[in-house]
């Protein structure tokens, strides 16, 4: 009886050290979903800026040709 006890501490020993990698497997899985889901939104996003820049930009090349008056900015206070 005496041989018992340390293969059951081994075979419970090994059946621990799965649930750890596995653990760290799911969650490396769930950090790589979430930065790619990231980047996705930040490209489209970045897209978006850009066109709103772009047509800022224009309108405001546009309103110089026309011989618009510039703008200035307010002073805060």
């Amino acid at each position: 009886m005496m041989e018992t006890k340390p293969i059951k501490r081994a075979l419970s020993l090994c059946q621990a050290r799965p649930k750890r990698g596995q653990t760290l497997v799911e969650y490396s899985l769930v950090l790589a979903l979430i930065s790619v889901a990231a980047i996705a939104v930040l490209n489209n996003m970045g897209t978006q800026v850009k066109g709103t820049f772009s047509t800022i930009n224009s309108q405001m090349a546009d309103a110089q040709r026309a011989g618009a008056a510039p703008v200035t900015p307010p002073r805060g206070g």
